[in-house]
C-alpha cells in the first residue's frame, strides 16, 4: 500500500493527556499509540533538546504566574475521552465550525478525513495531544474564522499537490508549543518559557492565542518554502525558531504585538 494512503500523512489539495516527560524521536520508524509520539507518521513534532546553558537554569515566578502555569498544566493533563459528553460536544462543535454547510453523520465517520484526521475516529489522534489540542482548534475556529477556513481548505497561496493534513498538523503544533515553552516543568527553564508566562498571567487564553499565531505562521512558512509533506518537519522547525525570536523581542508587551499576529484574520 502506498504510504500516503495507509498512514494519512498527507492530503491531496482540494478546491473547497500528554505524558509528562514524553519525548518524540522524529527519526523513529514506529509510533506508539496512546503516547505523545502518535501524531502521524511523517508529521512529527519538533521537540528540540534544551541547550546546555539552560539545563540548570530556572526562573522565579510571581504568585500570579505560578497560578497561571498550574492552570495551564491542568489543561495539558486532561486526556481526550470519547465517552465524556462535554468532549463529544466539543468535537461536534469543531465540525460545525469547520463545515457549517455539512451535517455530521457521527463522531466516528469517514467525513472526519475531510478535516485532515488520519482516520474516521478523531479520538485516536487526540491521544497524542490531549483535550487541549481540541480546545486549541476550537479557539482558532471561534476567534479567527477566516484564517481557520483559509488553512482548513487551503485557500491561500500556491499550494503543494500534497498538502499537510490540517487537523493532525494542529495536534503537532499544540505539542510543539508545550515543548518550546517548557510547560511541563515546575518552573520555566528557558527565557522563552519565562517570557510567555508573563503573557499568560495577564491573559488566560495566551496559549490558545499563541497557537493560532503559530498555525498561521507555519502555513506562511510552508508557502514561502514551497514545501510538500516531506518537508513538514523542516517547516515546523522554522516556525518554532521564528516564534522564539519574536517572543524575545524587547518591544513585545502583549502577544498581539508579535509580528506574526498580523497574519491572522477574523
Amino acid at each position: 500500500m502506498d504510504d500516503r494512503e495507509g498512514s494519512f500523512v498527507a492530503v491531496r489539495r482540494i478546491s473547497q493527556g500528554l505524558e509528562r516527560g514524553s519525548v518524540y524521536n522524529s527519526s523513529s520508524a514506529e509510533a506508539v499509540p496512546g503516547s505523545a509520539a502518535w501524531l502521524g507518521r511523517g508529521l512529527s513534532c519538533v521537540c528540540a533538546q534544551r541547550r546546555d546553558s539552560d539545563a540548570h537554569s530556572t526562573f522565579d515566578l510571581t504568585p500570579a504566574q505560578e497560578e497561571s502555569l498550574q492552570s495551564l498544566q491542568n489543561r495539558i493533563d486532561v486526556a481526550y475521552d470519547s465517552t465524556i459528553p462535554p468532549h463529544q460536544e466539543a468535537l461536534r462543535e469543531l465540525w460545525k465550525l469547520a463545515f457549517p454547510e455539512e451535517d455530521l453523520h457521527g463522531l466516528i465517520s469517514e467525513q472526519w478525513k475531510e478535516m485532515g484526521w488520519q482516520g474516521k475516529d478523531p479520538s485516536t489522534d487526540f491521544r497524542g495531544g490531549g483535550f487541549i489540542s481540541l480546545e486549541n482548534l476550537l479557539y482558532f475556529a471561534r476567534n479567527f474564522q477566516k484564517s481557520f477556513q483559509d488553512l482548513l481548505r487551503k485557500q491561500v497561496g500556491d499550494r503543494s499537490v500534497w498538502e499537510y493534513p490540517f487537523a493532525v498538523a494542529g495536534i503537532n503544533l499544540t505539542f510543539m508549543l508545550i515543548q518550546m515553552l517548557d510547560l511541563e516543568a515546575v518552573k520555566p527553564r528557558t527565557i522563552v518559557g519565562a517570557t510567555f508566562l508573563k503573557f499568560l498571567s495577564e491573559n488566560e487564553s495566551a496559549f490558545d492565542l499563541l497557537y493560532c499565531i503559530a498555525f498561521k505562521l507555519m502555513d506562511q512558512q510552508w508557502l514561502s518554502m514551497r514545501a510538500s509533506y516531506m518537508e513538514f518537519n523542516t517547516v515546523m522547525k522554522s516556525t518554532r525558531r521564528q516564534l522564539e525570536r519574536e517572543l524575545m523581542l524587547e518591544e513585545i508587551t502583549h502577544l498581539e504585538d508579535l509580528p506574526s499576529y498580523a497574519l491572522l484574520s477574523q
